[in-house]
């Protein structure tokens, strides 16, 4: 029987995801160990045929990634999954649909879909599915819903501590030769992995997974629950509770991240609670504050005005691409928008918006076609090639950027 294929709906809740939203539909998020739409994969043992999303999207094209359908039809009998719900990491019994907790998170499509009805991000996927006992039963899968942008930060530790013992399961559990043990959880290592000696794998709170290719560097403190990709360089200090994605350089200090992929913390300085969109690179000395002199709860800027997150700790968000000059400090809950290249002495405004240039008081719009020679040189030293669908896509990103209301 052919695998069934799936479709990463974006409802119009999660286009609201800034500073995230403007330039990856929410499939390609990392929640927990892996990207949401790795997880649907798993969950649903399902070929990913692409997201339906917003349409300033259409032209999206990152390496592994999905491609964005924005004209057809979506076959009947392929599902359609919100992308704001990450299923835990284990297969799903046969149904039609998805429940994740109280809410319907995919339906198998009674009949032939036009996207064209699905871009404004309404409808809703009851009105899709079977219904429920026609064919199979709804299967009700454990999961976490995103239903804020900060709910990424919010459900990395226990997302983590369920993603890492399934993933390493067929991994070998022995300690690398020459590191030192704290705690009592698994440590699991990929075979092509690089740890070196006099590294300390603090499990006392969670397991710690390094997939194949990964490099850790002698005398890093690694402190679990740990994801750290494929390819991913890891050096010194204490790098902990975090989720690293692929061919990412994290030095310094790091506690309770998450970093999509290809990015660069190459130095010093403490980031904390916060999630490093795709192509970030924060300057030497980059230090994010997570936690509020007055231990309140933090605020965050959303398209919709200053929210209250109701957490304790939120260091920043960095939008894809986004930049930071040495010595940059950012307060507690931070937006910086894709695009954005900030720097000075002075701390910024908690709010940056996307394709901004410039220090605090002095902002500027990066010019477009500075921002893509940007984008290609940092690319290439990856190797990497910026392909003409990215530049498509980041240019209409671009002209629809958001402005930050005082």
């Amino acid at each position: 029987m052919a695998m069934s294929v799936l479709y990463l709906y974006d409802d119009a809740c999660a286009r609201t995801f800034e500073p995230f939203a403007l330039t990856r539909p929410a499939g390609e998020m990392r929640a927990g160990a892996l990207l949401v739409r790795e997880r649907w994969a798993r969950a649903l043992g399902a070929r990913v045929g692409g997201h339906v999303t917003s349409a300033h999207l259409a032209a999206f094209d990152e390496s592994g990634a999905a491609p964005v359908v924005s004209s057809g039809v979506l076959p009947k009998g392929s599902w359609l999954a919100n992308a704001r719900f990450a299923p835990a990491l284990e297969a799903l019994g046969t149904a039609d649909e998805v429940i994740g907790g109280d809410s319907l998170a995919a339906v198998r499509l009674a009949s032939d879909v036009d996207v064209a009805s699905l871009l404004d991000g309404t409808t809703n996927l009851g009105s899709l599915a079977y219904q429920t006992g026609s064919r199979h039963p709804a299967v009700t899968a454990r999961g976490w819903w995103m239903r804020e942008v900060w709910d990424y930060i919010g459900h990395l530790v226990p997302m983590l501590g369920d993603d890492l013992p399934i993933l390493g399961a067929d991994m070998r559990g022995a300690l690398p030769l020459g590191a030192i043990l704290v705690g009592h959880h698994r440590v699991f290592v990929e075979e092509g992995a690089h740890v070196e000696p006099a590294v300390c794998f603090d499990v006392s709170a969670g397991p710690v997974l390094i997939r194949a290719g990964a490099h850790v560097h002698a005398f890093t403190r690694l402190i679990g629950p740990l994801y750290v990709g494929e390819g991913s360089i890891v050096t010194t200090d204490r790098i902990g509770t975090s989720s690293i994605g692929d061919v990412c350089k994290v030095h310094g200090e790091l506690s309770n991240c998450i970093v999509i992929g290809h990015s660069n913390k190459g130095h010093d300085g403490f980031v904390g609670h916060s999630i490093l969109g795709r192509w970030v690179n924060l300057g030497a000395g980059t230090i994010t504050s997570n936690l509020k002199n007055t231990y309140g709860t933090v605020q965050l800027w959303t398209p919709d005005g200053i929210r209250d997150t109701g957490l304790p700790f939120l260091g920043t968000l960095f939008g894809d691409h986004a930049k930071t000059g040495i010595g940059l400090r950012l307060t507690t809950g931070s937006v910086i928008g894709a695009g954005a290249n900030v720097y000075g002495s002075a701390m910024p405004p908690k709010a940056v918006a996307p394709f901004s240039w410039g220090e605090a008081g002095e902002f500027a719009t990066f010019r477009l076609d500075k921002f893509l020679e940007v984008a290609s040189r940092m690319m290439s030293r990856r190797h990497v090639a910026l392909s003409d669908g990215a530049r498509a896509q980041l240019t209409a990103s671009y002209r629809l950027r958001w402005t930050v209301n005082a």
